[in-house]
């Protein structure tokens, strides 16, 4: 799998994510909330783990593999708009 950094966390509702600190994956859960300046993450509580705030302030990091959605709303990220190139950029396969 490839993950790949993500600054803006507030886009990753629902989304399955690595949480990382100096390079050491520290958790991997659904991010159940966010702040809306990214400063800060709820991961979801999963099993005998509970519901975590990771706070950007504290050196965590998140980290997302991308992949395409099921549904009739499914939307695939590309590559480009991971490093924050606009779409056109990206879709050219600008790497």
């Amino acid at each position: 799998m490839t993950y790949y950094r993500h600054d803006k966390w507030c886009g990753l509702l629902g989304a399955v994510v690595e949480v990382r600190k100096n390079g050491v994956v520290i958790r991997q859960g659904v991010v159940d909330d966010a702040m809306p300046d990214s400063s800060a993450v709820w991961i979801a509580a999963d099993g005998l783990t509970g519901r975590e705030i990771i706070e950007a302030a504290e050196g965590y990091q998140i980290w997302v593999e991308p992949k395409q959605l099921e549904g009739k709303h499914a939307y695939r990220m590309t590559l480009g708009a991971l490093r924050g190139r606009p779409a056109a950029e990206g879709a050219h396969g600008v790497a």
